[in-house]
């Protein structure tokens, strides 16, 4: 029986404002018996208390669920578990047993732009289907929050849809706002973005896609060799906006330069930019050595293959951000798709421009990337914290800030209640985001 993406993510966007706009008991979650693993490290016989949103206690005591009913719930539960459910006013149905499945925490996606069939590109203030179809799609694979990537368009376009990426901003908590791939990207590495709608930085424009955004805009991945592309990282960066360094021709002084001026990301790291050469080093290693900058990989087996997937991991510990870069194609079988205005086909899951076979994005979710990096020998607490932590110190956000309030990244008190229960295997079953049970 075929799946109707866009009723399924009706569901879900009803399940989470309604959660929301009504009562908060409904965002109260305890877990237990689980293997727990974040970037702190692995915890066996994991449990955790969540109340309105957030962990309020963790532990990892043992517990036997061997006799388990729901009857004697509370002889079967650590003392500690128990206390800290009773602390927390959690009822015996609010409670769930793991058994010893894992739970991480709730993946963060800061680079994909589609997925079941549309782009975040597609939709419109009157009209977000789109939008709302394509963000379901990684929820449901596991990505609790999700900034939304924006392909080059013409600038009108542009600003059009960072305003629909605003409403959806300020409407879901899942949805951390808006990343600009383009205009100022350089036609020397465009990728799949459409050459007659790149354009310099100027001033000017770099100001109307900021009030565009009305706040909302986190990154934008620019070219900083291009006339006026320096003065315009730091521009961004001035106005609250993380400046990433992708699709360019950029040499390494000038990525150090522009690392010097606010920029903090290296976009999808190997691809659309000069690579590594003992003569003409490139961006990679200024972005490698200067610890302040986080390193988004594509880890989809196509984009960097796995010797390079574990170099960079040796290289920038801790700093790794994996990243989806998902186009519409995401969920859905092979064949043609658009990203943006250009055609492209999928086959074997690989997606490519029709007019000159161009890489264009990607048909991976956030769970697949971790499960690629384990797979190719990353320790898998390494995994989780690169679609976890680490992009959430990308956009400052591992910490109380003023878009999450509560900080994105661990099964840690105070931390949202952003969760996944995975099998052993890492395949995501149940989906929590504040709290709320979306899968």
């Amino acid at each position: 029986m075929a799946v109707n993406f866009e009723q399924r993510a009706l569901q879900i966007d009803t399940a989470l404002t309604s959660a929301l706009a009504n009562s908060e008991q409904q965002r109260d979650i305890a877990i237990f018996n689980a293997r727990g693993i974040d970037a702190s490290g692995i915890h066996e016989g994991f449990w955790l208390v969540a109340r309105n949103g957030r962990i309020e206690e963790t532990g990892w005591n043992g517990v036997d669920t061997s006799t388990f009913t729901e009857e004697n719930i509370a002889a079967n539960t650590s003392h500690a578990f128990e206390q800290a459910c009773k602390r927390a006013h959690i009822s015996p149905e609010h409670r769930l047993d793991a058994q010893g499945k894992t739970l991480v925490p709730g993946y963060i996606d800061i680079h994909s732009h589609g997925g079941w069939g549309h782009a975040f590109d597609d939709s419109t203030q009157d009209d977000p289907t789109a939008f709302l179809t394509a963000r379901a799609c990684h929820l449901y694979n596991g990505t609790t929050r999700q900034v939304a990537s924006l392909i080059t368009n013409p600038l009108p376009t542009m600003v059009k849809n960072l305003k629909v990426v605003a409403e959806q901003t300020r409407r879901r908590p899942d949805v951390l706002g808006s990343h600009l791939e383009g205009p100022f990207i350089s036609p020397l590495h465009k990728g799949a973005h459409d050459l007659a709608c790149l354009i310099p930085p100027h001033a000017d424009v770099v100001d109307e896609l900021v009030r565009a955004a009305d706040g909302t805009l986190r990154q934008i991945t620019l070219a900083p060799e291009l006339e006026g592309g320096q003065q315009a990282v730091r521009q961004f960066a001035r106005a609250g906006v993380v400046p990433a360094i992708g699709h360019s021709d950029m040499n390494y002084e000038q990525a150090q330069e522009a690392i010097r001026g606010g920029a903090r990301i290296l976009t999808h790291i190997f691809d659309a930019m000069n690579g590594l050469h003992h003569r003409n080093p490139g961006p990679i290693p200024a972005a490698v050595e200067n610890p302040q900058m986080m390193i988004e990989l594509i880890n989809d087996g196509f984009h960097v293959q796995s010797p390079l997937v574990r170099l960079v991991f040796q290289l920038a510990p801790h700093r790794i951000c994996l990243v989806t870069d998902a186009m519409a194609a995401t969920g859905c079988p092979d064949g043609h798709y658009k990203l943006g205005e250009l055609d492209v086909n999928v086959v074997n899951s690989h997606a490519r421009l029709v007019s000159n076979g161009a890489i264009a994005a990607s048909t991976l979710t956030l769970s697949q990337a971790v499960k690629n990096a384990v797979s190719e020998g990353i320790p898998v607490v390494q995994a989780v914290e690169a679609a976890t932590l680490t992009p959430a110190r990308a956009l400052g956000l591992d910490r109380v800030n003023s878009v999450t309030e509560a900080p994105l990244g661990l099964l840690a008190p105070g931390f949202a209640a952003d969760f996944n229960l995975c099998d052993n295997l890492l395949s995501v079953e149940k989906v929590w985001v504040a709290g709320i049970p979306v899968r």
